[in-house]
């Protein structure tokens, strides 16, 4: 996108351009291709695997290289891990889908990661959350290989660099492959994780009497009532590691979590655009009551503009996934949950009546068949419509991997001495380089 200032004493001025000016003229974003040279090193660090894996992230998306991705992982026999931003590229019953990778990833991605001899990461940042901090590669002869077309992204972590288009970038370096493929025996090692992470999901998503339900049983119950081309969407607080894990992909491109900085207030307003993007599938926001808070106001202007979209509004009393991170480093519970916070005044809010009085539909639920039925409602109805459920606070999918988190060097606190101590010992599986 391009922005243009103009000063405003020379907006409303006219000028005669030349016609020619205003004449059609297509333009193409060009594909740059890889060197060649680092194309060849590349396959011949791939040819020398034993257990290669793929990082598959989101400029694989922005490239349209999807199916070039798939065909290239199909015919030479490598496991697909995916980053937040590349998650539903693969369909979640593909033979050589491995899982999410990292932070809020799965088991199985972070079990092969953990042996992986090369790692061909495709359109990646290879960003903190992907890798744990680095800490997932835990082979440390591991050999990485990086298709990406910003140079300071291909350079990462002493890695070969192939900086180019992703999808061009494939198909050189699969004809530079030729007929070679994985092991066979490595791939049967990666669809047993991945079982065995599926039984987790199974486990943490299925159906479920609780009340009330983790967001782990909300997502799951969308997941199965959903249309298979519907869009989830997420952006910050517990939901994204819930939904990174336990939403199972029927079809590409089906899953947006704009996780770049945590950024808390994107669920609803891009779920508004999203909406505007493609109108001709369901656009299903999943946001928690803090982010709701935040920023809600496009509700509105759904209803004005008629970009009907669902919101599925957990409601755990507060940010609970940073009073999560808090407890975990040691500290305890302070100013996440509203009963931890100093108020004088405690007040629940009426998400519903509030969604209503800005024209959109809804309703409050507290059980996970009744939020099964609300969403039937709402599949059907005319407008913006906000299912609201209250969710546990504490009850989370696992399958993480390790990450970064500071945690003071002295304290009084044992807690906090014991978090430092086994901080220290994360670190020491961080793989070198910048």
């Amino acid at each position: 996108p391009a922005f243009i200032a103009l000063p405003q004493d020379i907006q409303a001025v006219a000028y005669d351009y030349p016609e020619v000016f205003f004449e059609e003229k297509i333009h193409r974003s060009p594909r740059p291709r890889p060197d060649q040279d680092s194309i060849a090193e590349a396959a011949a660090i791939l040819k020398s695997a034993q257990k290669p894996m793929i990082v598959a992230g989101g400029g694989v998306f922005y490239s349209g290289a999807v199916a070039t991705l798939t065909s290239f992982a199909e015919k030479h026999g490598i496991p697909v891990t995916e980053t937040i931003a590349g998650r539903s590229q693969m369909l979640h019953d593909h033979k050589l889908n491995a899982g999410p990778l990292g932070v809020i990833g799965s088991s199985s991605a972070n079990a092969l990661a953990a042996e992986a001899d090369v790692v061909l990461a495709v359109g990646t940042r290879l960003q903190d959350f992907t890798t744990g901090s680095w800490s997932v590669f835990g082979n440390e002869s591991m050999q990485l290989i990086a298709i990406n077309a910003a140079s300071f992204d291909a350079h990462k972590h002493r890695a070969l660099s192939v900086v180019g288009d992703a999808k061009v970038g494939l198909e050189d370096l699969s004809s530079a492959l030729g007929n070679w493929a994985g092991s066979p025996a490595w791939i049967e090692t990666a669809q047993g994780h991945y079982a065995e992470w599926n039984r987790t999901v199974d486990q943490h998503s299925g159906p479920s009497d609780a009340v009330p339900p983790s967001y782990g049983q909300v997502v799951g119950a969308i997941n199965r009532s959903c249309d298979s081309t519907d869009l989830a969407l997420t952006a910050a607080g517990g939901l994204p590691g819930e939904l990174c894990k336990n939403w199972k992909t029927r079809s590409i491109g089906t899953f947006d979590c704009e996780f770049g900085f945590s950024c808390m207030g994107y669920e609803i307003a891009g779920g508004w655009g999203a909406k505007m993007a493609d109108p001709s599938r369901d656009v299903i926001v999943f946001v928690g009551d803090g982010s709701y808070l935040m920023l809600n106001s496009d509700i509105y202007s759904t209803v004005l503009t008629g970009h009907k979209m669902i919101v599925i509004v957990c409601d755990n009393g507060g940010f609970s996934v940073i009073n999560r991170l808090q407890n975990f480093k040691g500290s305890a519970s302070f100013n996440n949950l509203l009963k931890d916070c100093k108020v004088e005044n405690l007040q629940g809010v009426d998400f519903v009546q509030h969604a209503t009085s800005m024209g959109a539909l809804g309703e409050q639920v507290e059980s996970i068949a009744e939020l099964e039925a609300a969403f039937k409602r709402a599949k059907a109805a005319d407008r913006t419509y906000v299912i609201c459920i209250k969710t546990q606070p504490s009850q989370w999918t696992p399958g993480d991997a390790w990450w970064d988190v500071g945690v003071p060097e002295v304290s009084d606190r044992e807690e906090v001495r014991q978090a430092r101590s086994d901080h220290s010992e994360g670190q020491k599986r961080q793989r070198l380089g910048v």
